[in-house]
């Protein structure tokens, strides 16, 4: 198997497992479980704030001592043993703590292949945005096929569907890789704080990552209570499926032509596109709570998360060293893909409860912020990487 078919594919896998994860996994708690959703959003907020430590911390530490290849085995492995673990009854502490884990390990298969794609980016020139388009396949199909085995069977299918599909993983994972992917680190480098303390020592790689944490923080509504959202106006879960893939249709259609459109773009003028397009999208929600606006908006996932992401990971490929795009990559998904949205679960969490317009109105605030710090930061910081 070739480099980029090998990216392809681990995209394809490790996304179908978070188009299962990502936006049916807390109204699996509250349906296969029995939480209410304040109690549900609780344990994922403190979930992916464990997530966010892990990926801060325990991320740099193990791609120190393993190579990134057999983190990304360890990690799917660990993460098909806890799988099976929510299989019995559990009470509340118990399914909390596993909660927890569970948040903390299996998302750090994310950092660690989107590490190798820049890698391989570097060493091998391949084109990120054909493989990641792969990822936004898998999430589609995940969507597609949750939404009929739900409508077919019940919510508790969807732990069995996590549960095959870590299971194909580990077997995919363990087959051959890139060599680039298995090579161990170097001694002596940098320890894990020491490239930190360079990373945030570069105040351009800071704002950069504050505004993709904001952007990124712009989705969490979106996230924890689409699903349930979408429930709630009274449509069943075949066709939530199908409205939640429209944003994943758009993303990958977007991933698809992202190098060839955006690779002589600025970084900033990407970033300013999907913090406009982030604003416009929860602020109809907002204005215009119906099904056929928040299908609408679907639309604008390319740009609220496809080209904000872009714009960071073609940031750490061309202006980030070798030896620190691990420490980054691990950063971005500890701060701006976990912290930022475990931190906004609680407030909307609350919004959502009083009215869940207002919990996309306050998504909005924060796209609005990212824009704010571009457009003060454009000419004094972005001009040193444009």
């Amino acid at each position: 198997m070739n480099t980029q078919r090998w990216l392809s594919m681990s995209f394809f896998v490790f996304f179908f497992t978070w188009g299962i994860f990502l936006p049916y996994w807390t109204g699996w708690l509250t349906s296969a479980k029995g939480l209410s959703v304040t109690q549900a959003s609780v344990m994922m907020g403190v979930g992916m704030i464990a997530r966010s430590f892990s990926t801060f911390f325990l991320f740099p530490y193990a791609t120190r001592n393993m190579s990134l290849l057999r983190v990304i085995r360890w990690t799917t492995f660990l993460s098909f043993i806890l799988a099976l673990a929510y299989l019995p009854e559990s009470s509340f502490a118990i399914l909390f703590g596993l909660t927890v884990l569970f948040s903390a390990i299996y998302p750090l298969i994310l950092p660690s292949a989107e590490s190798g794609a820049s890698l391989l980016m570097q060493h091998e020139r391949i084109h990120y945005g054909k493989s990641r388009s792969f990822g936004s396949i898998g999430y589609t199909v995940a969507l597609l096929l949750i939404g009929t085995v739900t409508t077919i069977w019940s919510e508790q299918a969807i732990l069995y569907m996590m549960i095959i599909s870590l299971g194909v993983g580990l077997i995919f994972f363990f087959q051959s890789a890139p060599a680039v992917l298995q090579q161990h680190p170097i001694r002596g480098s940098a320890a894990p704080g020491g490239q930190l303390r360079a990373l945030f020592a570069n105040k351009t790689f800071v704002v950069v990552l504050c505004i993709a944490t904001l952007l990124q923080g712009s989705h969490a509504s979106y996230y924890n209570y689409g699903f349930i959202f979408l429930g709630e106006m009274g449509i069943n879960g075949f066709y939530i499926g199908l409205i939640l893939n429209i944003a994943v249709l758009f993303e990958i259609i977007f991933f698809t032509q992202a190098d060839r459109l955006l690779s002589g773009a600025k970084t900033s003028t990407i970033f300013i596109v999907a913090a406009i397009g982030s604003t416009i999208r929860w602020i109809s929600i907002f204005l215009f709570p119906v099904t056929s606006v928040f299908i609408a908006t679907q639309t604008l996932h390319s740009v609220s998360f496809g080209m904000a992401h872009f714009a960071f990971i073609q940031y750490i490929s061309k202006s980030v060293p070798h030896h620190l795009i691990a420490s980054a990559q691990g950063v971005y998904a500890a701060v701006a893909l976990s912290l930022s949205i475990a931190i906004l679960t609680f407030p909307a969490g609350y919004l959502y409860d009083q009215s869940p317009r207002f919990a996309f109105l306050s998504m909005a605030v924060c796209s609005v912020s990212a824009l704010l710090l571009l457009l003060r930061t454009k000419q004094r910081i972005f001009h040193e990487i444009e």
